[in-house]
């Protein structure tokens, strides 16, 4: 019994289906679907990652050899992937690279090179931007000047100038010769062109600089960036300043009494006022001291002191005393003379002046008169 033979169009059929088969694919058939590069826009030095996405669009499974990412100003710090397997139809893979950036400010392409064994390779390069533009810091608000001991209320602006977010960004105060609080301060995310604000109490002991370090993560990266900021001694334009005016001075037994009135000609209140005369006065009772108290702006307050003096002494100075809202001591001292006093007040002390001129008057007109009528008569 003889073995069936395939005749010349069954054999050209086989054939016909062998060379359309599905079981093998096509190189067409895998294609990188997206590529991720985080961060997103790297500083000189920064490490990040590149993952490649592909999908096998054919009808049937594809075989995969190795994977790697060749470098181009971007430099991979990871092992390749020397063996990927098969990847079957419709699924996708996904491929992940460690990657540090070696190059200055510019774009690079580094290709991913996917081994499709007989099918040839998918070369594919990826875009990524290498940019060192650092966040950027201002003072807000800050006083006209410090002074030794004296809070200042100071405001830091944190600015992101960089085309990718900004994550954890915070403010530390660096430096000697001050107290702070806080002793650093959360902003968090910055978008690109964002910006946040941050409040500080500085306390300076002396003169010295305050750098205020901003400090940022760009992906896995820590960054920072320095403020430095002098703080020099000098007036403050908004404090309290006690003024004496209005003063006049009377002896009485012996002991000079100085009134008048003291005046807050500054921008924020005087606490604690004191006055007392100074030396070479020596201040007696019953008003060594005179306690005004509290002085807001444009407030004014009436006082009295007594005290003595050697004779000879013609000016001896006022002393005022005075605390701002952290309790810092201040001192003012303003002169006044002792020569264009009042007279002593005793209860001898006779007809006041404008009666005395009011009577020689009224006696020179009685003699005019006088006189008058004894011409008249003769």
């Amino acid at each position: 019994m003889g073995t069936d033979r395939p005749g010349p169009v069954s054999a050209l059929f086989i054939l016909v289906c062998l060379l359309v088969s599905p079981a093998a694919g096509a190189a067409g058939d895998v294609a990188v679907t997206s590529v991720a590069v985080d961060p997103a826009v790297l500083m000189p030095g920064d490490e990040g990652t590149i993952t490649v996405a592909v999908q096998n669009t054919g009808p049937s499974t594809v075989q995969l050899g190795g994977a790697r990412l060749y470098e181009d100003g971007v430099v991979p710090t990871g092992e390749p992937y020397p063996s990927v397997g098969d990847i079957g139809a419709g699924l996708n893979r996904t491929f992940t690279f460690a990657v540090r950036a070696d190059a200055p400010n510019g774009t690079y392409y580094p290709r991913f090179s996917l081994d499709l064994r007989e099918n040839g390779t998918l070369s594919h390069p990826v875009p990524v931007r290498v940019d060192g533009t650092p966040l950027s810091a201002s003072v807000l608000e800050k006083p006209d000047a410090f002074a030794a001991g004296r809070t200042a209320d100071l405001t830091v602006l944190v600015g992101n100038p960089r085309p990718n977010a900004a994550s954890a960004v915070q403010v530390v105060p660096k430096g000697t010769n001050f107290t702070v609080t806080p002793s650093s301060a959360f902003i968090g995310g910055l978008a690109p062109d964002g910006s946040g604000t941050v409040a500080f109490n500085l306390t300076p002991a002396a003169e010295t600089n305050v750098t205020f370090q901003v400090v940022w993560r760009n992906g896995i990266n820590t960054h920072t960036a320095d403020l430095v900021l002098p703080v020099a001694f000098g007036e403050d334009k908004r404090q309290a300043d006690p003024v004496i005016t209005n003063v006049e001075v009377a002896m009485e037994g012996g002991i000079y009494r100085a009134t008048g009135d003291v005046m807050n000609a500054g921008l924020e209140p005087a606490r604690s006022v004191l006055i007392t005369p100074g030396a070479p006065a020596t201040p007696t009772d019953p008003f060594r001291v005179y306690v005004v108290g509290t002085l807001d702006p444009d407030d004014i307050s009436s006082f009295e002191v007594t005290f003595k003096a050697d004779a000879g002494t013609t000016e001896i100075p006022l002393v005022v005393e005075y605390r701002d809202d952290d309790g810092n001591l201040y001192t003012a001292a303003r002169p006044i003379s002792l020569e264009n006093r009042t007279g002593e007040e005793t209860p001898d002390a006779g007809v006041p002046v404008p009666a005395v001129v009011v009577g020689v008057l009224v006696i020179a007109a009685a003699l005019a008169v006088l006189w008058y009528v004894r011409r008249r008569r003769r």
